[in-house]
């Protein structure tokens, strides 16, 4: 049916936007909202497990939206030169694309689509969602009510679902290689799941003898980063930027450990793309 109004909720397999979702499902049961994941292929075991606990909780699947063309096929595209901060190639044809493609047909039909987005009060409304279409319309539900990170993190514990497993030790959802990981990170990675550390150095040696001018990694290739004595100089220094934040803050209780839910919050805020980290 044409003119027909559509709801459609985007999950990256992050704390925000399950916590969105959650939030919605509480306050707003009115809406047959659609659910959708858009799966790069290249996603952290984690996030898999934690979609479907929401899913669980929802009560309805979340759709899962692949790329037509993998990750394969767009780094040769660009001349096999990696994705990063300064050419985002990764989110605009892997997460944003296959969007735009799933909304073209209601968009065309001329249904009006309300796209959900988990922006916090406490965050800028940052690029990445914003609507090329005028009956695309971008609603930020918990800028509109005021949820805070606090905030999300009380939705998400009163459902039961808690934080995805890899923020034990990871700040990310999103592609295990991805680029705007810290040092930390990826000195984890390499303990948490070898296997993807080693996917990543095969991507990044291959991307490196074709001329690009990019490291997963600033500064340094994996290869140099996995160096026993650089591990240890990564972790040393991460312990003393643990060590200042601890004597300048309360105590999360949620951390015991003194680490902060947010890696970023140590390193100063990485730009992260929302299609991928929300």
């Amino acid at each position: 049916m044409a003119d027909a109004e559509k709801h459609v909720l985007g999950l990256s397999g992050g704390r925000d936007s399950a916590a969105l979702a959650v939030y919605m499902r509480q306050h707003h049961p009115e809406l047959d909202i659609e659910y959708f994941f858009t799966d790069t292929g290249k996603e952290l075991p984690e996030v898999y497990e934690y979609l479907g606990r929401l899913e669980g909780f929802l009560g309805k699947p979340i759709l899962r939206l692949n790329p037509d063309r993998d990750f394969d096929f767009w780094l040769k595209q660009y001349n096999d030169f990696l994705p990063s901060p300064q050419t985002r190639w990764c989110t605009r044809q892997l997460k944003l694309r296959p969007f735009e493609h799933w909304l073209r047909p209601m968009l065309d039909e001329g249904d009006t689509v309300y796209s959900y987005v988990a922006i916090r009060s406490d965050e800028e409304f940052r690029e990445g969602y914003s609507s090329k279409h005028e009956n695309l319309i971008v609603r930020l539900p918990f800028k509109e009510a005021g949820v805070d990170k606090p905030g999300v993190l009380e939705i998400l514990e009163a459902a039961g679902l808690g934080l995805p497993k890899y923020y034990s030790w990871r700040t990310r959802s999103g592609c295990t290689f991805c680029f705007f990981q810290q040092k930390i990170e990826w000195v984890r990675l390499r303990e948490q799941h070898p296997e993807a550390f080693e996917a990543a150095k095969a991507y990044e040696k291959n991307a490196v003898e074709h001329g690009s001018p990019f490291t997963w990694s600033q500064g340094e290739s994996l290869d140099e980063l996995e160096k026993p004595e650089r591990i240890e100089q990564i972790r040393r220094e991460h312990e003393q930027r643990l060590a200042r934040m601890r004597a300048k803050v309360q105590a999360n209780p949620l951390r015991p450990d003194g680490e902060p839910l947010d890696i970023d919050d140590l390193y100063g805020q990485a730009k992260a793309c929302l299609a991928c980290h929300k």
